[in-house]
């Protein structure tokens, strides 16, 4: 007989076994179940405490109702009462389906009377799909590497968005901006946020730091924070940045006490004392009042880069790019920074998100991000969702959804036991992208890479979300690799050679993304020959179907695929072969710290730019 932990696993969602990249197959134990569970919130260290849960069942949560914006949403109530509260706080009642009235866009809630009591129902008015953009290219570019000393800062993106915007380039992506840990310059990692509503204020204060080889976030990044409290120290209190204040009010001076708090005990929550791990504690409370100007600092902080990032954006626009910013939203959140900190119902607890085991990685990862609860997601209406997608898209056109195939099941990865997947609620979260982006009359793509669900793609493309269709990846076969020819590509993608996870083009086929993983301590001399052998192949295969190995060819390939966007690698036009980030790695590889040749002056200027953009015209782009 079933363990009634594991019936209950997979009732609130926990896969009771999946298959990984390789074809290996994985069943959920009786441990791993009650650590997901307990991750969820729902504790069940036995059977008969499993039995109640399931006894209760899950009527408590709210149904989600996904309908188009400005019509009537079709709610199976009968002739029941209803309270519909719209977003923006308005209320209207009724009696009866029939009676409840067209609905604009947003997210709202609907409460109606049943025998059993009220039932709370979320209502996602969502347009059906975000239009496609026009053909169009952009390039991507880390933006730490952007300065010939020090760290890269916002304003080195400006020069960057005139000359493409001139060029005829739509977009320029860039590596995630959110909010990091300014009193743990080591953790510099872009994809292992402190807080993904805020901003990165290490990206200000441009010129300051040293011209090393590498990007060193240790010594510059305090350095940069004592120029920052210096400017700030200058400045009176303007009406702008008052104003700021009060558009923000109660969650930005939060995120700013928990900046505060983290220069007297430390970047993360965990470690502080217990009184001060709940922001709205008597001690985190009297906190505010004794740290007030610390406060206020890390408060003027998010205004400076708010106002940087927004200015770049303008000018990117100004410039005529289609679409200006093209931001990177990571996949989670640090457990223990401050979006946890402020928002701790949202989040999962005692799992991390991962992968299953795949050919980089034959244990799986870890990585040691805290994922979405979906149970309280749900519960809250995708507040938390909505807003960090609204965030990203106030600064940009376009926003990459960092492992997009969390919309459909996360892998997640408990304490001490095996992991396995988690059912997310995928067409609610996708609704939410369309609304967000018909807010912002923005873009979104999402990296569906990696171990993809069955009828995920076709959700993604009709909800208008663009995929990536990465030229190493697009093949045919991979046993004796063929590639697929340009016009095999999709057409609601963005089309590129690699990504910042992956080599470059030089590096792909040098083979450098192997030879640094033999270095690193990951394949043996034996692995290591076998996969450059078989890199030689793919090579070649590669090259026959791009027919030549230069990159005018590389990009000429690009342009021509039915793909509605190109994104081009600034990396390929610096000649670069080490990659950003090699992944499963730390210390190892120089990840997130590989500068750009000459920076973002040297990249706007570039000689092969113009030659881009004569093969992106070329092809109607």
């Amino acid at each position: 007989m079933t363990d009634l932990r594991l019936v209950l696993a997979e009732q609130r969602g926990i896969h009771r076994s999946y298959y990984d990249q390789m074809g290996g197959f994985h069943e959920l134990g009786v441990e791993a179940a009650v650590s997901l569970l307990a991750a969820l919130g729902i504790d069940a260290p036995t059977e008969a405490a499993a039995q109640e849960h399931l006894d209760h069942g899950d009527g408590h949560l709210p149904w989600d109702i996904v309908f188009e914006a400005g019509t009537k949403p079709y709610v199976d109530i009968g002739d029941a009462t209803w309270e519909l509260i719209f977003e923006d706080g308005t209320m209207v009642e009724g009696r009866g389906a029939d009676s409840l009235p067209v609905v604009p866009l947003g997210i709202h809630q609907l409460v109606s009377e049943f025998p059993h009591g009220p039932q709370r129902i979320t209502l996602l008015a969502a347009p059906p799909t975000i239009e496609m953009p026009a053909r169009g290219w952009g390039m991507t570019a880390p933006l730490y590497a952007l300065a010939q000393k020090g760290i890269g800062a916002y304003e080195d993106l400006m020069p960057v968005v005139q000359s493409l915007g001139a060029k005829g380039a739509g977009f320029l992506g860039i590596n995630p901006v959110h909010a990091g840990f300014p009193t743990d310059p080591g953790l510099f990692s872009p994809y292992t946020p402190s807080h993904r509503r805020r901003l990165n204020v290490g990206y200000l204060a441009s010129g300051t730091g040293r011209a090393t080889k590498l990007v060193d976030y240790v010594k510059d990044g305090p350095t940069r924070m004592k120029a920052l409290r210096k400017a700030f120290a200058k400045q009176k209190l303007s009406p702008a940045f008052l104003g700021y204040l009060n558009r923000e009010g109660a969650a930005l001076e939060t995120f700013a006490l928990h900046q505060a708090l983290s220069e007297v005990h430390g970047p993360f929550w965990c470690h502080w004392p217990e009184a001060l791990q709940d922001p709205e504690s008597d001690a985190s409370v009297q906190a505010r009042a004794d740290l007030a100007e610390d406060i206020q600092f890390h408060a003027w902080l998010q205004w400076q880069a708010e106002e940087a990032l927004a200015e770049v954006q303008s000018e990117a626009i100004a410039s005529g790019m289609a679409h200006g910013l093209y931001l990177d939203l990571a996949v989670g959140t640090h457990p223990h920074g401050a979006e946890t900190w402020e928002d701790r119902e949202s989040f999962a607890f005692g799992a991390s998100l991962g992968a299953p085991p795949d050919a980089f990685s034959a244990d799986g990862q870890n990585w040691g991000l805290a994922p979405f609860n979906p149970i309280t997601l749900r519960d809250r209406g995708y507040s938390a969702l909505s807003e960090t997608f609204a965030r990203q898209m106030r600064f940009s056109g376009m926003m990459r959804i960092d492992h997009i195939l969390g919309f459909e099941r996360t892998f997640w990865v408990p304490d001490g036991a095996p992991g396995s997947y988690v059912t997310m609620p995928r067409d609610s979260m996708l609704a939410v992208a369309r609304i967000e982006a018909a807010r912002a009359n923005g873009i979104i793509v999402g990296e569906d890479l990696g171990n993809i669900p069955d009828g995920l793609r076709g959700a993604l493309s009709a909800s208008g979300v663009l995929g990536c269709r990465v030229a190493m990846f697009e093949r045919w076969d991979w046993e004796t690799p063929e590639f697929k020819t340009s016009e095999a590509y999709d057409e609601a993608a963005v089309a590129s050679f690699s990504t910042h996870d992956l080599p470059t083009w030089h590096g792909w086929r040098k083979g450098a993304d192997i030879t640094a993983r033999f270095e690193a301590g990951g394949l043996s001399p034996e692995e290591t020959e076998t996969d450059l052998d078989i890199r030689t192949q793919e090579v070649a295969a590669i090259d026959r179907v791009i027919e030549t190995d230069n990159q005018d060819a590389l990009h000429s390939f690009l342009a021509a695929t039915p793909s509605r966007l190109v994104a081009v690698q600034a990396e390929v036009l610096f000649d670069m072969v080490d990659q950003q980030n090699l992944p499963g790695t730390t210390t190892e590889y120089p990840n997130w710290r590989i500068r750009l040749p000459g920076g973002g002056a040297a990249l706007a200027g570039h000689e092969k730019l113009e030659r881009v953009a004569e093969i992106m015209r070329q092809n109607d782009r």
